[in-house]
């Protein structure tokens, strides 16, 4: 009888052991699913964060891509002054020829596909982002309007690169 109590207790013992090794497994087995999700939630953000990371990249190359002819654009603006004051002095004159205009209009029409707009200036009212004042004169227009235009002024891609010098009513 004794040698039944013995055995079953190593068998109690066994399945003790048994048990807290199937716990323990358990236990194991949970630490190992959380620390899976924590790594792919992990993953998941990074993945997001260089997705975003990708557009705005794109973001910042078409931005670039947009403003790399500013430089010479800028430079071009003085010939397209040039040629105004050109044709002016040659219109008092009466020696204006179409060629003139013709090269003149080919020269804003490529700087208008490359994104360059002129600011305007008569009549409307004016604003320090766009307009740069020379002088107040007397006008029959309400005061802060702009009446003459010195130098005109230029957006590129809605960027001002140089803004227009004008007169303005007092």
């Amino acid at each position: 009888m004794n040698e039944n109590l013995q055995e079953e207790e190593k068998e109690n013992n066994n399945k003790e052991k048994e048990e807290k090794n199937g716990e323990e497994e358990l236990d194991e087995l949970t630490k190992c699913q959380k620390q899976r999700d924590e790594y792919l939630e992990g993953w998941k953000r990074a993945k997001a964060d260089f997705i975003n990371y990708q557009k705005e990249e794109v973001k910042r190359f078409e931005s670039i891509l947009k403003f790399a002819n500013e430089e010479l654009i800028k430079d071009l603006i003085p010939v397209l002054d040039s040629f105004d004051l050109s044709l002016s002095v040659l219109e008092t004159k009466g020696l204006a020829e179409k060629g003139m205009y013709l090269v003149r209009s080919q020269l804003e029409d490529i700087l208008k596909k490359r994104g360059l707009e002129k600011i305007k200036v008569i009549g409307e009212k004016f604003d320090p982002a766009f307009h740069e004042t020379i002088a107040e004169i007397e006008a029959k227009a309400e005061p802060g309007i702009i009446v003459e235009e010195i130098e005109k002024g230029y957006k590129l891609n809605g960027k001002v690169i140089r803004a227009a010098r004008v007169k303005i009513a007092k």
